[in-house]
């Protein structure tokens, strides 16, 4: 019995569930089909060290293939404040809060006017994830 391949919403469950289990800190997930062709969502999730981020994108990588689906390539193993997995579907950015407050991914992908990440506050322990509370309600 061969697994079945997962794709879309059911990758993007996967990955925050394995970004989750290592305390990934404030995980936001960005839909950005109609913005760019090469990927459905952006994942992108701060970890408190390199070392933390490494443990992150090895969960992921071991949740994702577990699943059936094979990660496409990754950019910035080892030392680095910023590690990309590209899921085809999802992209998943695991960075350091100074890196991810420095870059503004959010605002960049989301076309917000004002970035959440001026301040940092969002890249604090104590910011809930509400992603994975939203696919909670349509199961």
């Amino acid at each position: 019995m061969t697994k079945q391949k997962i794709y879309g919403d059911e990758l993007v469950a996967v990955t925050t569930a394995a970004l989750e289990d290592v305390k990934a800190q404030d995980i936001q997930v960005i839909d950005v089909r109609d913005k760019h062709s090469l990927t459905d969502y952006m994942i992108i999730a701060t970890g408190t060290s390199n070392r933390q981020i490494n443990a992150m994108a090895e969960k992921v990588r071991e949740a994702v293939k577990a699943k059936g689906a094979q990660p496409l390539g990754e950019e910035g193993k080892g030392d680095s404040d910023w590690v990309l997995l590209d899921l085809n579907d999802v992209i998943v950015h695991m960075m350091t809060a100074a890196a991810r407050q420095f870059y503004d991914l959010e605002r960049l992908w989301q076309g917000a006017e004002q970035s959440r990440a001026a301040d940092g506050k969002h890249h604090s322990p104590d910011h809930v994830h509400e992603y994975s509370d939203k696919l909670k309600d349509r199961e």
